[in-house]
């Protein structure tokens, strides 16, 4: 192997290893680890048989946005399934992931079958964020297609099967009652969830007036992704809903274990920041916009990329 192989084989390497710590510290924690167990088993057979086959079969990545928003709800029943006691913030978040993944997986069923993704013969269409993605791997140099696909997709599902997974079992094993913190992240989620809705559907409304150029209305007018931005809050709230019960509950667990766990609660946000501003969410589609669209690059002069704010009135040349 080259020395150019082997520096990009270890940033897929580098990539994945907050994953595995985390994962492993869910399974090593007394009090996560029967639902870290079940979790790991639903992710391996979800990704397996509604990303991976097809992935390797037809060299198609957009096959994990099937995969990745039903193990959300996976990881919303295993809390429901193996938590000792159902508090009302164990169904809260329970039901936050139900109704994340559920939305999402939804919308995947729908935007696979217009596609024909599983439809036998049919050409598989890549969504445009993947198709950037293959422009990434060949300036990264990586060769193999066939495991450059893979990566993409079990990155995913190890992302399921740890971090994000993190805010709903530490919660469930504490049985956290219901006081102004939980209750106002809380909040945080149902009006981030609610506000993420608006904004598809204000996009919805827009591509189907038949309006040509840039939607910049609503929410759109203060974000360039207001619907990334407000999905990104509700893993915020999450991770702040199960903030006080890692700091208290944790007594059975070792010391590094728990410094772990905390790390999880925070790669809980940033995985998704990151993911939604550079790795499939803002960026690959702000590249693909500013080619079909000759009033995008106003549009990204005046207009916050993520997070809201007013709109800016673009400096004129000296």
């Amino acid at each position: 192997m080259s020395h150019l192989s082997e520096e990009y084989g270890m940033r897929r390497v580098w990539a994945v290893l907050p994953f595995v710590l985390v994962g492993v510290a869910l399974l090593l924690a007394p009090a996560t680890a029967e639902p870290a167990w079940w979790n790991l088993v639903v992710q391996v057979v979800l990704f397996t048989l509604a990303a991976a086959v097809p992935g390797y079969l037809t060299r198609n990545v957009s096959y994990v946005d099937v995969a990745w928003p039903w193990g959300l709800a996976g990881i919303g029943l295993v809390t429901l399934f193996t938590a000792d006691q159902l508090s009302t913030v164990t169904v809260a978040v329970a039901g936050a992931y139900l109704a994340m993944g559920l939305r999402m997986g939804l919308w995947s069923l729908v935007l696979s079958a217009k596609h024909g993704w599983w439809k036998p013969g049919a050409p598989k269409v890549e969504l445009p964020r993947y198709r950037y993605q293959r422009r990434r791997w060949e300036r990264q140099g990586y060769r193999s297609e066939a495991l450059s696909v893979q990566f993409e997709i079990w990155l995913q599902g190890l992302a399921n099967a740890s971090v994000l997974a993190v805010p709903a079992f530490i919660l469930a094993a504490d049985h956290q009652r219901l006081s102004v913190w939980s209750v106002g992240t809380l909040i945080l989620w149902a009006a981030s969830f609610v506000l993420e809705s608006v904004a598809d559907r204000q996009k919805q409304r827009f591509a189907a007036s038949g309006e040509r150029g840039t939607c910049d209305r609503g929410l759109w007018r203060y974000s360039r992704h207001p619907n990334y931005f407000f999905q990104w809050m509700q893993w915020n709230a999450l991770a702040l809903l199960a903030l006080p019960s890692l700091l208290t509950r944790f007594d059975d667990t070792t010391l590094p274990v728990w410094v772990v766990l905390t790390l999880g609660l925070f790669l809980a946000s940033w995985t998704l920041y990151v993911t939604l501003t550079k790795h499939t969410g803002a960026r690959p589609a702000e590249y693909y916009s500013l080619r079909k669209r000759p009033d995008y690059a106003q549009y990204q002069a005046t207009t916050n990329m993520f997070f809201p704010g007013p709109v800016k009135t673009p400096r004129k040349d000296a």
